[in-house]
C-alpha cells in the first residue's frame, strides 16, 4: 500500500488532473493515516480484541481500494489512498496475535516472517505497478489491492482465533487526538519540506506545533498512567513508562534509523536502473524491469526471515539486530564508493535487504520481551510507527540531496552521480547509528525489573521474561 502508486507519480498529474504536488500527496496521505491509525488500532486491538481490529483495519482498506477502482477524481482517490493508510496496522496486529497464539517454538519464526513483509511488501509492489501500469489501466492497481484485501480478511475470519488477552479500560480518546495531531504537523513538516523550502514559515511553523502538542500530549498521557490514580477505569494510548524504559526506547530509536537505511536503497535504486544510459549511470529500464531487478531484495526479506528466528533463538534478537544494521550500515558504505554497474546494485540491494530481514525480524522480539503482554499490540504499533518515520524521513533526505546536485538530459533534470554518493553515505551513518544504539540496548537479564513499580516486579517478570 505504501508503494503502490510510486511508479506511476509522474503520470497522475495527467491522469487525474492534478499537479505534481498534489500528485506527491498520494503518496503522503497514506504515510501520514497510516502512523496515526497503527497506534489507535494497537491499543484498540488490546482492549476489545486483537483479530477484530485486524478485520476492521483490513474491511477499511478494502474500502479505500474499491474507492479508487471505480473513480477518478482526484479528490476521491486521494481519500482512497488514505483510507489504504489503515494496513499499516495489520502487521503489529498479526504479530501480537501470534505472541498470544502461536506455540512458543513458533512464534520467533512467525514474528520474524511478518515483520519481514514491512519490506518485502515493498519492494513487490514496485515490479506489480509496472507490470499493471504498462498492460492494464491504473484502476487495477486499487481494485487488486480490493481482492487481497478480501482474501485476507476472509482467511483472518476463518483461520486466526480471537486473543483471550484483552487489558480493559476505556479508549483514550484525548491521548488518540493528541497523538494525531502532533503526527500530521511532523509528518507534513519531513514529506513537503522539500517542496515547501526547509526553512520557510509553514515548515518551521509545522515543527514547532508538532513539539508542543507532543509537550502537552506527554504530559496528559502521563498523568493518566500515574500509578494509584483513583477511579482510573480510562488506559492511556501511550503508556510513556513502559515505553520510557530503556529497552523499548532505544529499540524505537533504532528503529527510525534502519528504517532510513534501509529504504534508501530502494529508493536510489529505482531511479538508477530508470534513469536514461545519458546520465552516466542510469540504465533506462521501463517500470517492469526495474521492478523485476529490485525483486531479489524483496525475495531476500523472505527467505532470510527463517535465518533471523534461528539467530533470534541461539543468540538472542540483540544480537540479531547487531548483525543486521552492520550489514545495512556495510552495504550503504560500500555503494557509495563504488561504480554503480547493474550487477553491484542489484547485489548491493539484496545484500542490504538480507540486513533489514535480520534488524526488522528482530526488533518485535526485543519490544515484545519489554513490555506487559496486555501491551503487546500498542508496543508493536508504535515500533511501527518509528519505522514508518525512518522511511518518510529517508524520503524527505533523498529528494533534499538529489535536487541540490543535478545534471540535464534532453531538457529533464536528474540527479548528479554526487547526489548518490552523498545519500548512501548519510545511510550508511544511519546504519552505524543503530549499530551503537543497539550495542547500548539491555540484554534480556537486565530488563526485567527496568524502570518498574515495586508493587508491579512480580507479576511484569512472569509477563515479559522469555
Amino acid at each position: 500500500m505504501q508503494t503502490i502508486v510510486m511508479p506511476l507519480l509522474p503520470e497522475f498529474p495527467r491522469l487525474l488532473d492534478t499537479t505534481p504536488s498534489g500528485a506527491a500527496w498520494l503518496v503522503t496521505a497514506n504515510l501520514i493515516a497510516g502512523t496515526v491509525c497503527a497506534p489507535v488500532l494497537g491499543r484498540l486491538g488490546d482492549m476489545y480484541g486483537k483479530r477484530r481490529l485486524l478485520l476492521v483495519a483490513l474491511g477499511v482498506m478494502v474500502t479505500g481500494s474499491l474507492l479508487g477502482a471505480l473513480v477518478d477524481t482526484y479528490a476521491v482517490v486521494l481519500l482512497a489512498r488514505a483510507l489504504q493508510g489503515t494496513a499499516m496496522g495489520v502487521v503489529p496486529l498479526g504479530i501480537s496475535i501470534m505472541r498470544d497464539e502461536l506455540p512458543p517454538e513458533r512464534v520467533a519464526g512467525g514474528i520474524a516472517l511478518m515483520s519481514s513483509t514491512l519490506g518485502a511488501g515493498g519492494a513487490f509492489g514496485l515490479p506489480l505497478t509496472g507490470v499493471v501500469a504498462e498492460h492494464l489501466s491504473w484502476h487495477w492497481l486499487f481494485g487488486g489491492a480490493a481482492v487481497i484485501g478480501l482474501c485476507g480478511m476472509l482467511a483472518v475470519w476463518l483461520v486466526v482465533p480471537e486473543s483471550p488477552v484483552r487489558s480493559g479500560g476505556r479508549f483514550d480518546l484525548v491521548g488518540a487526538l493528541g497523538l494525531s495531531a502532533t503526527l500530521v504537523c511532523s509528518l507534513l513538516a519531513i514529506t513537503q519540506g522539500n517542496s515547501w523550502g526547509w526553512l520557510s514559515v509553514p515548515v518551521l511553523g509545522l515543527f514547532a506545533v508538532a513539539a508542543a502538542l507532543s509537550g502537552v500530549w506527554a504530559a496528559y498521557e502521563l498523568r493518566l498512567a500515574a500509578p494509584g490514580r483513583v477511579g482510573a477505569v480510562r488506559q492511556p494510548l501511550v503508556d510513556l513508562r513502559v515505553s520510557a524504559r530503556r529497552k523499548v526506547l532505544l529499540t524505537n530509536i533504532a528503529s527510525i534509523l534502519v528504517g532510513f537505511a534501509m529504504f534508501t536503497s530502494f529508493m536510489v535504486s529505482a531511479q538508477i536502473f530508470q534513469a536514461p544510459p545519458e546520465t552516466g549511470y542510469g540504465y533506462g529500464m521501463s517500470l517492469i524491469l526495474s521492478g523485476i531487478a529490485l525483486l531479489p531484495s524483496g525475495v531476500m526479506m523472505i527467505v532470510f526471515s527463517p535465518v533471523t528466528a534461528y539467530l533470534s533463538r541461539r543468540r538472542g534478537p540483540r544480537i540479531t539486530f547487531l548483525l543486521g544494521a552492520a550489514i545495512l550500515a556495510a552495504a550503504n558504505f560500500a555503494r557509495a564508493l563504488t561504480p554503480p554497474h547493474m550487477a553491484i546494485v542489484i547485489a548491493a540491494t539484496a545484500v542490504t535487504s538480507i540486513g533489514a530481514a535480520l534488524a526488522y525480524g528482530a526488533i518485535p522480539a526485543l519490544i515484545m520481551r519489554a513490555v506487559p503482554v496486555t501491551e503487546t499490540a500498542a508496543a508493536n504499533s508504535l515500533n511501527t510507527l518509528a519505522r514508518s518515520l525512518g522511511t518518510s524521513t529517508c524520503s524527505a533526505v533523498v529528494a533534499a540531496v538529489s535536487t541540490v546536485s543535478v545534471m540535464n538530459v534532453a531538457g529533464v533534470e536528474f540527479p548528479a552521480a554526487v547526489a548518490f554518493v552523498a545519500v548512501f553515505g548519510i545511510a550508511a551513518g544511519a546504519g552505524l547509528l543503530a549499530v551503537a544504539v543497539g550495542v547500548i540496548i539491555p540484554r534480556d537479564r537486565d530488563t526485567v525489573t527496568e524502570n518498574l513499580p515495586r508493587e508491579e516486579i512480580g507479576a511484569d517478570h512472569v509477563r515479559i521474561s522469555p
